[in-house]
């Protein structure tokens, strides 16, 4: 890791200063200059602008859209908009963002040094926080921070090079800080990068009580001739998919409706499981990294998708050249059982399920009919890995 991030250090120097415009190709080109990092875990009084609206344009680039209200559709169901997050409205923000810069809407940024790319990618956990807050569990939040960055950028084939966090709250509870922090800590640690910085902003009335809000933002580094982006992707190619720990960290409104729904509260033990939902809900994303970067050193690995807020349907086809779709093998996998709960207490509609959450996996990998079988193979014992679904011809995702 050392070397790694002193050899990255040393391409920085010599290339960001005499860096000429940047160059724009499949996926996003980054046009701004480089940021300048402040030192870590100052405090400030001052809303952080630049960092906020970064985080909202990746957010919504990347379909994870979070708010509340309520409602259901007309059939009786819950649905993701009648909570109060409107896919489609982020889609639409999307294009108009687009037409100022050009390249916007892959899961990471990328910007050119030398031979190589640098990957960045930003995020928070979104209401998936109110739970920490009513369940008191703080410690894992943070290892969900960083998921939701790292395993943005890991899609390209970038390896996370150092991560930068951004805490707010109204009053400082440093034991509750901590806390969250060691979880980012973890993170990075199961990630295999440097947490190189920060920022903790106290505003005092800002926020409720207790609560603050997270954003996260991860750096890694790949070779040009090693990115990741789908252009070779071709009908017949094979998905595989790799299990998530649960819902990870979206969804959470859409969540925190069933739950007011259902009569239930997060002390309950989850129908058909063994846990309580307050610990099947707060289970932290699982960081695919490492396991991500050993499958693409083996080759045959054409496109990555992060499943996040949009679910199969809406991630997976981002990965693809045009005029091509899946096809989803509903049954290839085990959907975990706070998938089904959700579903049975909401009345929600599949296809709904399907374009909200991950159902029980959280990447999806496009890779040659060769390559899948050996990555199967490899997967027996040492990790899970199903074969859910394959590349057609026509746009969309299709399941059966």
């Amino acid at each position: 890791m050392t070397n790694t991030v002193a050899a990255a250090n040393a391409e920085i120097s010599r290339y960001v200063a005499a860096s000429s415009r940047p160059i724009f190709d499949k996926p996003t080109i980054a046009t701004q200059p480089p940021l300048v990092i402040r030192p870590y875990r100052l405090f400030s009084q001052r809303f952080p602008l630049l960092s906020l609206s970064l985080l909202e344009r990746n957010s919504i680039s990347s379909s994870r859209l979070r708010s509340l209200p309520n409602g259901s559709d007309a059939s009786g169901g819950l649905t993701y908009k009648d909570a109060g997050v409107d896919i489609d409205a982020g889609s639409e923000l999307v294009r108009r963002i687009a037409k100022m810069a050009p390249g916007i809407g892959g899961f990471g940024g990328l910007y050119p040094l030398g031979d190589s790319f640098l990957v960045a990618g930003t995020d928070g956990v979104g209401t998936k926080l109110k739970l920490a807050f009513e369940t008191g569990i703080h410690e894992t939040i943070g290892i969900d921070l960083v998921a939701m960055s790292v395993n943005d950028i890991v899609t390209s084939g970038a390896k996370p090079l150092f991560f930068l966090d951004y805490f707010a709250t109204s009053h400082l509870d440093v034991d509750l800080a901590e806390k969250v922090i060691k979880g980012i800590v973890d993170g990075c640690q199961q990630s295999d990068c440097a947490l190189l910085g920060g920022e903790t902003a106290e505003m005092p009335d800002f926020y409720a009580k207790g609560e603050y809000d997270l954003s996260g933002f991860a750096v890694g580094i790949v070779k040009k001739d090693s990115v990741i982006d789908g252009k070779n992707i071709v009908a017949g190619d094979v998905l595989i998919g790799l299990p998530s720990s649960g819902v990870h960290s979206n969804g959470f409104s859409l969540v925190r409706r069933v739950l007011a729904h259902s009569g239930l509260s997060l002390k309950d033990q989850l129908p058909g499981a063994a846990v309580t939902l307050g610990e099947a809900l707060m289970a932290p994303t699982v960081i695919y990294v490492k396991q991500v970067l050993d499958i693409i050193g083996k080759g045959g690995v054409k496109g990555i998708a992060h499943i996040t807020g949009g679910g199969f349907t809406d991630n997976i086809p981002r990965v693809f050249p045009e005029g091509l779709g899946a096809v989803i093998y509903k049954d290839s996998w085990n959907v975990p059982a706070v998938f089904k709960w959700i579903q049975q207490a909401g009345k929600i509609e599949d296809a709904e399920m399907s374009r909200t959450f991950n159902m029980g996996i959280g990447m999806v990998l496009v890779v040659s009919k060769e390559a899948s079988q050996r990555i199967l193979e490899d997967a027996n014992g040492a990790y899970t890995a199903y074969r859910i679904g394959e590349v057609v011809n026509g746009e969309g995702v299709s399941y059966h």
